[in-house]
């Protein structure tokens, strides 16, 4: 198998790999403020890009690296045309410029990408980053150096390194090389070593807007003829979250979730047992992870409701802020709401850990649902 052949990790099933996408669409400030430091002649030498996971962390990564690459070193001591070259106002690079075509061939010298590595032995990709990888950067150091140019590392994502990784990375961070610049992606900052975070700058990009999340989908080539409001509203702005949802028919479930939740506190039994069986099915479970996940955030928005007074601006689905309103009234439902989120979250977890039956598992959640909606 060759490394073209090798599953990525940080791809999306059904979308580009973000080396392949072309605009970064809605992070207009992120951009701003990496060009900012660029052209103040400041640039930190490691960079936190966080935010939720799809919207545009990784895409963003790579438009850095390649401008970095590409673009005449002046960050740190004005090189040679420092005064005479105007300051860059985008990170964007010709698409026939050599780094832009090495970095699509996977052969850019200047960049080492540190991700989940391919287990030869079990024929899938390992569950974290290991010290072994990390250990790389030392000869992709040594390597380069003698180009005298820049080089960048992509660390994607920092939350899946494992313990030594994180300490050997954190090495790195502490004592970087001349014109070296690392951006690491997080999904969730607060799990990674404090010492890192505090040896990084961090760039933190917001959810996509509907308008926003129907540009990246059409640029993506995602086929959609769905509400973009509702995609956006339940993939919490995220363009990897939307396209889960479009793959698997997400919108669809979540109506039918709903218009079961409609009928509380007499719940239409016929009809959860046909949701459940369709989530269930053998080999589907993707989709029973996803409605699991959409029982999840209807719980969150209902528990939400209560507490504010106010349903979601947006509805996800027709008829949900008149349903979430009237199972959520007040702030003391609001609570009861809340500690049924947080059981049903837990048998969940623990019933696909232990191999449950899905139907049974899913039956067993709406009925603990319908029990709470009647007391």
């Amino acid at each position: 198998m060759t490394d073209t052949d090798l599953p990525e990790p940080d791809r999306i099933d059904g979308a580009p790999h973000p080396r392949e996408t072309a605009r970064l669409i809605g992070q207009g400030t992120a951009v701003d403020t990496f060009l900012t430091a660029f052209n103040s002649k400041r640039l930190h030498h490691g960079w936190l890009l966080t935010g939720p996971r799809g919207v545009g962390k990784a895409t963003l990564a790579w438009k850095i690296a390649a401008f970095l690459l590409a673009t005449p070193n002046t960050a740190e001591d004005g090189g040679m045309f420092g005064d005479t070259l105007p300051a860059p106002t985008s990170l964007d690079i010709p698409a026939d410029h050599p780094v832009a075509r090495r970095l699509m061939a996977g052969s850019e010298p200047g960049l080492l990408v540190l991700r989940r590595p391919y287990d030869e032995k079990t024929k899938k990709l390992k569950s974290v980053i290991t010290v072994d990888e990390v250990r790389g950067l030392n000869r992709f150091f040594s390597l380069s150096a003698t180009d005298g140019g820049h080089r960048v590392v992509i660390v994607d994502s920092a939350d899946e390194m494992n313990p030594n990784a994180a300490n050997a990375l954190l090495k790195q961070l502490e004592e970087p090389p001349k014109n070296t610049t690392l951006l690491l992606i997080s999904h969730q900052p607060s799990g990674l070593l404090p010492t890192i975070r505090s040896r990084c700058r961090e760039l933190r990009l917001s959810p996509l807007s509907a308008p926003d999340m129907s540009a990246a989908l059409e640029q993506a080539s995602i086929e959609n003829t769905q509400d973009t409001n509702a995609l956006a509203e339940l993939g919490g702005g995220s363009v990897g979250a939307s396209i889960r949802l479009i793959n698997l028919g997400g919108l669809v479930m979540y109506r039918e979730i709903i218009a079961l939740m409609g009928t509380l506190p007499n719940l239409d039994r016929a009809r959860t047992l046909k949701l459940a069986e369709a989530a269930a099915t053998r080999g589907q479970d993707a989709r029973l992870d996803l409605l699991i996940s959409l029982v999840d955030l209807f719980l969150i928005r209902l528990a939400r409701t209560g507490a504010t007074g106010i349903p979601p601006k947006t509805e996800a689905a027709p008829d949900e802020a008149k349903i979430l309103a009237r199972l959520a009234p007040s702030p003391a439902h609001a609570r009861a709401w809340a500690v049924v989120a947080q059981e049903i979250g837990t048998r969940m977890r623990h019933g696909r850990a232990v191999n449950l039956d899905p139907t049974a598992l899913v039956l067993d959640t709406f009925f603990k649902i319908q029990h709470t909606a009647a007391a």
